[in-house]
């Protein structure tokens, strides 16, 4: 009885170098082109924002002109973008902090102790629309004296923001090792306690993640202050629509205001890319 001697699969030849500069070249094209398409409206705006309103409305002036200050001066003189950056600071600050403490928390509860059911009522939450609900948050808030007040801007954020940060939150504790809690209860903690002294702080980076998308989205709402922010607690979206008008659109003042309500949610980026790189990955995978 012969053996059967099966070849031997043949190795296989590495791309030429040739290949590898083609394949680099269409990569950074491609990187490049999409880089573009994102950062071209922003590299607009804030070119605009120098701009008078006859140079923003005339196709032909394009990146090569005169800049000038006179729209960051006026809205700055007229004190209200100020005032309403200073109440998104205010609304967005306190919003996410009292999510954060209440949401890591039950997101930690919900991973650990496996609580399908109240998974699902955090699911039915995100999903379901905050505009659908403004009639009846209207009436009830009218009913208590809250509208125009910060408090009611806080409630209303914190719908939205306590149910995404345990959304992301809960993957990430299902993410960490349950041995180093259960190593911790064994030398004499609680189950708080474990929580307290061993997961949260490797939660740190998914907290910060959680934390930095609930401020944005606080910081970008406009639906909820336009119905119950007044002049007095208005926030920095309805504050760039007042400057779009029936008769007239102020677009130096709009981008002028525009870019400096962007700057600060930027920098926040910049400053916490590595916990927002680090938080968005670190819940991926379990064990």
């Amino acid at each position: 009885m012969s053996a059967t001697v099966t070849p031997a699969a043949r190795p296989q030849a590495a791309p030429s170098f040739l290949a590898r500069r083609v394949r680099g070249w269409l990569r950074g094209t491609a990187i490049t082109l999409v880089t573009l398409v994102f950062a071209l409206p922003l590299v607009w705006m804030f070119a605009a924002a120098f701009k008078t309103n006859l140079q923003v409305t005339d196709p032909s002036v394009g990146l090569w002109f005169e800049p000038t200050l006179d729209n960051f001066r006026s809205i700055v003189e007229a004190g209200q973008i100020v005032r309403s950056m200073g109440n998104s600071l205010l609304v967005g600050v306190v919003s996410t902090v009292l999510s954060a403490v209440i949401a890591v928390p039950a997101a930690w509860a919900v991973g650990r102790f496996s609580m399908h059911r109240t998974g699902s009522l955090i699911l039915v939450a995100r999903i379901v629309p905050a505009i659908s609900l403004l009639v009846p948050w209207y009436y009830l808030f009218a009913q208590m004296g809250l509208v125009g007040s910060y408090t009611v801007l806080i409630l209303s954020h914190m719908f939205v923001s306590v149910p995404l940060i345990m959304w992301i939150m809960i993957g990430f504790f299902a993410g960490l090792p349950v041995e180093l809690e259960e190593a911790a209860r064994t030398d004499g903690l609680s189950a708080f306690g474990a929580f307290w002294r061993i997961s949260l702080p490797l939660a740190a980076p998914g907290t910060a993640t959680a934390s930095l998308l609930a401020f944005v989205f606080s910081w970008n709402n406009f639906m909820f202050a336009l119905v119950f922010a007044d002049d007095r607690t208005q926030t920095v979206p309805v504050t760039l629509f007042n400057f779009i008008s029936y008769a007239s659109t102020d677009w130096g003042g709009l981008m002028a205001a525009a870019t400096l309500i962007t700057v600060p949610v930027v920098i926040a980026a910049v400053l916490g890319q590595k916990y927002l790189v680090a938080g968005l990955t670190a819940g991926a995978t379990k064990g």
